[in-house]
């Protein structure tokens, strides 16, 4: 089959993009300078989403089997795209840079011809907010949440809700972490007869030893993400899974824990890059506007300090940190787990 020549403009559509420009200043015969900026890095934003999309859709497909085989690609290629996400998120933060080259009295050259037009119109933002986990329930302002868009686009989000998000996955995921179920692992503790698994009966005891005497309350929290009932209203994270998620961040200088930890930490370096966006949204909308409503009609800074506060996606993965002990006191493993965690001959 002969292939066919390809022009950089062609396969770019350039012509498309660059003539998507179109100023509503200019279209009321009122010039303002800096609204090309504003144009282009709104649309920068949304390419960037679509991209974040296109990454957290295909980890979602491969979350998604019954199995990840520790010996193929896979949980690699999820570390790798989801670190591609959130290098992607910190270059959306630094557009925000560019953005505050605008002075207030620049974007009051063509901020009345924007309305009703408003940030908060994103579909593809809300849509990667529910593929990553975050729940119509968890949302601040719920009753503002999809007023603003059009019918097609809320049918969307509310697909994407009802499907199993990135967090749920991730749940299931640490659930099938096989550490515990068999019992060679643990010779140390063969007999100890009591129904806790006899690891988490030593490292509780650890872990007391390790507070302080304010602390002392975090037990009760202890027992409660470890071994509480599961409340799927209130956590999302099972017991199960929380126990593997801690054994992972204490135990992951072992080579086979080594990417499982990776992708751990890089869902919460996810949470951490949407918490500074959201944040210097906020100050930037603040500095622009004061205290008058978005074009949209929100209540601008506070609409956008409340979802700061409340928008935390993989918040019980950053509270595992509350159970750590450190290293020199962690239990030892047996030299069967050992070298089940290490590099196989």
């Amino acid at each position: 089959m002969q292939h066919k020549d390809v022009h950089y403009s062609d396969y770019l559509q350039l012509d498309k993009i660059l003539n998507a420009q179109q100023l509503e200043s200019d279209l009321n015969n009122a010039h303002a300078h800096d609204e090309m900026l504003f144009i282009i890095i709104h649309q920068a934003y949304e390419l960037w989403f679509k991209q974040i999309m296109f990454e957290v859709e295909s980890v979602v497909d491969i979350m998604g089997q019954q199995s990840i085989n520790d010996n193929s690609p896979d949980l690699q290629t999820v570390a790798h795209r989801l670190n591609r996400v959130a290098v992607i998120l910190r270059v959306a933060v630094h557009q925000i840079d560019i953005m505050e080259t605008m002075t207030p009295m620049d974007f009051l050259d063509f901020r009345n011809f924007l309305r009703p037009a408003s940030g908060f119109q994103s579909w593809q933002f809300k849509l990667l907010e529910a593929r990553l986990g975050l729940r119509y329930t968890e949302r601040h302002a719920q009753e503002y949440y999809i007023s603003q868009l059009r019918q097609e686009h809320v049918d969307i989000i509310k697909s994407a809700e009802n499907k199993p998000s990135l967090l749920d996955l991730v749940n299931e995921w640490l659930e099938r972490m096989p550490f515990f179920e068999d019992h060679e692992n643990w010779p140390p503790y063969l007999e100890n007869t009591i129904q806790q698994h006899p690891f988490w009966a030593d490292y509780a005891a650890r872990y007391v030893e390790s507070l302080m005497p304010n602390e002392r309350h975090n037990l009760r929290f202890f027992n409660q993400v470890f071994f509480g009932e599961e409340d799927a209203t209130e956590h999302r994270f099972s017991p199960k899974a929380c126990r593997a998620g801690l054994f992972i961040f204490l135990f992951r200088g072992y080579p086979m824990l080594q990417i499982p930890f990776q992708l751990l930490n890089l869902l919460l370096e996810i949470d951490a890059q949407l918490s500074t966006w959201r944040y210097r949204h906020m100050n930037m909308v603040h500095r622009m506007i004061g205290t008058r409503t978005g074009t949209g009609g929100s209540t601008g800074k506070d609409y956008l300090k409340g979802a700061l506060d409340k928008h935390y996606i993989f918040k019980e993965i950053a509270g595992l940190t509350s159970f750590l002990i450190e290293r020199q006191n962690l239990p030892k493993l047996s030299p069967t787990l050992e070298a089940k965690l290490g590099f196989r001959s």
